[in-house]
């Protein structure tokens, strides 16, 4: 279990609310907006109403106490960025802020940001990707290069052995699990025999991917 401060619980932080606490973790909510702090109560652990650009506010929040300090406010970037670098000078141990634009990726890794994330953008690309081919059932991104991908097995595959098939020697992609009625199998041995009722989560070079699964 972690404890996380959450500053803005407009729509996308609100439903970071809800997943981490159906993850049963601890999270204290800040806003300034009344409205929006009592649509979370029920789901936080803590919340507060406040400007998290005034200094004195955070620092009584005890920001070091925190494992994880998310900032997802949106529409106002100037106090997103002052709130990134005070979390920082404060104590923040890893500091997490949302970016809606290249540019502001940018200044708030410069000025205190561990890590950005960029929702839009990140699910425009999982779509993009997802619903341009019929092979993709999911995609998950880990660099500019590698990535891991969920597809049904190919028909030319069916009945066969992944040490058969043998996948990582020719493409360099690893079988992480093999997948059958919603139901993931991480035992993946060289003797397991793929059908058409299973789809696999494979991990390689997208450029890889893409060509052995005629993407």
């Amino acid at each position: 279990m972690k404890s996380i401060l959450l500053i803005g619980v407009n729509r996308f932080g609100s439903l970071l609310a809800r997943e981490f606490h159906s993850l049963g973790h601890e999270v204290m909510a800040v806003d300034k907006d009344e409205e929006r702090i009592n649509s979370v109560l029920p789901i936080v652990t803590d919340a507060q109403i406040g400007d998290s650009t005034n200094e004195t506010f955070l620092r009584s929040l005890g920001i070091n106490n925190y494992d994880v300090c998310i900032v997802t406010i949106g529409g106002d970037f100037q106090s997103s960025l002052e709130t990134t670098s005070l979390l920082k000078e404060l104590g923040g141990k890893l500091v997490v802020s949302r970016a809606d634009r290249e540019v502001q990726a940018k200044f708030l890794l410069r000025n205190g940001a561990d890590e950005v994330i960029s929702p839009e953008k990140q699910i425009a690309e999982w779509a993009a990707i997802r619903y341009a081919s019929d092979h993709i059932l999911d995609y998950i991104k880990l660099d500019e290069n590698y990535a891991i991908f969920e597809v049904p097995v190919p028909k030319e595959w069916e009945g066969k052995s992944i040490g058969n098939i043998d996948i990582r020697k020719k493409y360099g992609i690893n079988i992480m699990a093999v997948k059958e009625n919603g139901k993931m199998n991480l035992t993946v041995t060289p003797e397991m025999v793929l059908d058409s009722g299973k789809t696999m989560l494979v991990l390689g070079e997208q450029k890889s991917i893409q060509k052995c699964f005629h993407m």
